[in-house]
């Protein structure tokens, strides 16, 4: 199992940017593909964004695909979240996690970390 801490969370106006990052602790980072989630107050986990372990193939949600943008750095054990023109309904905790295989399914992933609080104002 690897640990995972995102940070890069915060308040920000609608229409701006933001980036989130997710440094990973185990040994087995490099074969992990990774997932971003997100869950507003009331509403269910739902899928972000994924990466697989070389960084080659990326998923996206409907709703942020070409806005958002995830990245790794297997080097640095970190991958990345770039949200751009942001929206109001983007607010919610923001949450990585690592799984064995490439997927869009939070029941596939086993390491979560403990999330970061966007906030996307008016």
């Amino acid at each position: 199992q690897v640990q995972l801490v995102e940070s890069g969370g915060g308040l920000v106006q609608t229409g701006g940017p933001l980036r989130l990052s997710c440094a990973a602790y185990g040994r087995t980072f490099g074969s992990n593909a990774m997932g971003w989630f997100r869950q507003a107050p009331g509403k269910e986990r739902e899928f972000v964004a994924a990466i697989s372990g070389n960084g080659i193939i990326t998923r996206y949600a409907p709703s942020v695909k070409g806005r958002f943008a995830v990245s790794r750095d297997n080097a640095k054990n970190t991958v990345y979240l770039q949200m751009n023109n942001l929206k109001p309904e983007d607010t919610a905790v923001y949450y990585c996690a690592a799984t064995d295989r490439l997927s869009t399914a939070a029941l596939h992933y086993g390491s979560w970390g403990q999330g970061t609080q966007v906030t996307v104002s008016t």
